[in-house]
């Protein structure tokens, strides 16, 4: 199996997060909490969809989707991904008319990145549902800080694991939310990001027509497994 197979998995576990951060509370580092009980949250989906999923895509899709929605900034990585086309700078620089545009434009980035990831992803998850994971134990976090890279670790047959770090952010509410994955050295925004400014260059910065024909692809490495 490949590893951009493997890397579309990571992707979508990067896609992971499913409980609040008083759910994890027990755990000494709260992000941590949520990357683990997230993970066994979302395995269990793909354990289950094993029996269905191909009969049924659709359910085992909204099934992912339920535990991604609440949790995911996919705006936040939405607009990202647009980088200085998003920017706070570009929308103040912009009449009345043009701040409206923009902001429809990123709902609709945001939708078409939601529906893509996830999909792209979920079905990466089947094939590796029996990978063991581990997620790392913390030092101690500042309580006070607003993100954290959490670390996790996906073993195959490879020798060595594969290592994940997971980029999360906490909300005004107190909630941690994925922002983004680091894939073996390999970042995820920085991928998607390159991507739309190569797509606005071929479209000569009509952003609209780099949204009706984004593709969602998948991280490409050079290592086969």
């Amino acid at each position: 199996m490949s590893l951009r197979q493997w890397s579309g998995w990571i992707a979508g576990m990067c896609l992971l997060a499913g409980v609040s951060w008083a759910q994890a509370s027990a755990h000494k580092s709260p992000a941590y909490g949520v990357v683990e009980e997230a993970t066994e949250r979302v395995m269990a989906v793909v354990q289950d969809a094993e029996s269905y999923a191909e009969q049924d895509p659709e359910r085992y899709y909204n099934e992912i989707q339920t535990i991604l929605d609440p949790v995911v900034d996919f705006r936040g990585f939405a607009r990202s991904v647009m980088g200085p086309y998003a920017s706070s700078d570009r929308y103040r620089s912009l009449d009345e008319a043009g701040r409206a545009q923009l902001r429809d434009q990123l709902d609709r980035f945001t939708e078409v990145m939601r529906l893509g990831l996830v999909r792209t992803y979920s079905k990466g998850l089947l094939a590796f549902g029996g990978s063991r994971i581990e997620v790392v134990p913390p030092g101690t976090d500042d309580p006070a800080a607003s993100r954290v890279s959490v670390k996790q670790l996906v073993f195959s047959d490879e020798p060595d694991p594969y290592v994940l770090f997971y980029q999360m952010g906490r909300n005004k509410a107190g909630d941690w939310k994925l922002r983004n994955i680091i894939i073996e050295s390999v970042n995820l925004g920085e991928i998607y990001r390159s991507q739309f400014e190569a797509s606005a260059r071929k479209y000569e910065g009509d952003l609209d027509s780099v949204i009706d024909n984004w593709t969602t692809v998948e991280v490409e490495t050079e290592v086969e497994t």
